[in-house]
């Protein structure tokens, strides 16, 4: 089992939740997120004065998959978000040790479904 957290541009979100359904990967978490990167962010100037956004807006994807959905789920979310500029996101992949269905009590491979 692995744990997929995704940060992609909010603009992308869409794109990649019907990818990810049509792929047969339905379960999720989505949060907003405030990150930068190699984007470093833009200078902006309210009422004459000049500052500096560096933490741009961005979406946080979470998805718990079995071991034979890790690929699919990474490929269509890469796919679904590449426009090959700085910002595209980032893809982390972590083990999942366990997992537990509260309603059924059912743990494993047979809780994330």
């Amino acid at each position: 089992m692995k744990l997929i957290i995704a940060y992609i541009q909010p603009h992308k979100l869409q794109d990649v939740k019907k990818a990810l359904y049509e792929a047969n990967v339905h379960k999720m978490s989505v949060t907003n997120a405030l990150g930068c990167g190699q984007q470093a962010g833009y200078e902006e100037s309210y009422r004459g004065v000049k500052f500096e956004v560096n933490l741009l807006k961005k979406v946080r994807l979470e998805i718990a998959v079995n071991d034979d959905f890790v690929d699919k789920t990474i490929d269509t979310i890469v796919t679904s978000t590449r426009t090959g500029q700085i910002g595209d996101g980032k893809i982390f992949i972590l083990d999942l040790p366990e997992c537990i269905r509260i309603r059924t009590n059912e743990t494993g491979p047979e809780a994330i479904g």
